[in-house]
């Protein structure tokens, strides 16, 4: 989990979570609404590879949406770990 917590946009994803905890949204949404302020728009990629490791590492649930894009929320299971892990 080391790297999950150094990134600046893992950390920015799981603190809007925590803050937004019935937040569920698309990479497109993700990255126009929740991160505007870390002006990652232009780092799409980054953010896709950051909500692959959050996934991997079971922070984040992922769900094929009937939209058949896949949407991101948090894993409530793991709550206080990702308070731990953003102190």
């Amino acid at each position: 989990m080391n790297e999950v917590s150094r990134s600046p946009i893992a950390r920015a994803i799981l603190q809007y979570l925590l803050s937004h905890p019935e937040a569920q949204d698309t990479l497109a949404g993700i990255v126009e609404w929740w991160l505007p302020e870390q002006k990652v728009k232009t780092q799409t990629a980054a953010v896709k590879k950051v909500l692959s490791q959050l996934v991997q590492e079971e922070l984040l649930i992922e769900r094929k949406g009937t939209d058949s894009q896949l949407h991101y929320r948090i894993n409530a299971e793991r709550l206080s770990e990702i308070k731990e892990l953003l102190k």
